[in-house]
């Protein structure tokens, strides 16, 4: 899906996203391009016409990151609702979160994706983070 068809959509865009754990701590990318250009947020991405929710994050990461995936849980959905100054909504995303684990490799850089990181869920407060991303890693970290 292009840039401008993310923009003034004429309905909600479904995504799908994983917080991924190894040795206790959740992968982070830093967000390469707007929207949250400079924020860390967790890997995935916008699900195709005919792929499933879970298809759709194996790929967004293996896409973004190079790397394989267990697929352990579902956490919940989230949904990002962004207005322009007029009051009209510019951007609807419905991300489906989900919970796994990454067990060998390390992430490799995609145009998309300007830093990684492996966090200490403890101390996201000290990272500049995508709305709502503690509270999701909190619940996943809940559900290992």
């Amino acid at each position: 899906m292009t840039e401008a068809a993310r923009s003034y959509p004429p309905r909600p865009i479904l995504a799908a996203s994983i917080a991924l754990f190894r040795h206790g701590k959740v992968l982070l990318g830093e967000r390469a391009r707007a929207p949250g250009q400079g924020l860390f947020s967790l890997p995935g991405g916008v699900v195709e016409l005919g792929e499933t929710l879970e298809a759709a994050v194996r790929r967004e990461v293996r896409e973004e990151t190079g790397l394989e995936i267990e697929i352990t849980g579902f956490v919940r959905h989230h949904e990002v609702i962004a207005r322009d100054g007029v009051g009209a909504v510019q951007r609807h995303f419905v991300v489906a979160v989900f919970v796994g684990r990454s067990a060998q490799g390390e992430p490799r850089l995609s145009e998309e994706t300007l830093s990684f990181r492996w966090a200490d869920p403890s101390t996201l407060d000290d990272l500049p983070l995508t709305d709502g991303l503690a509270d999701i890693v909190a619940a996943a970290r809940r559900m290992l």
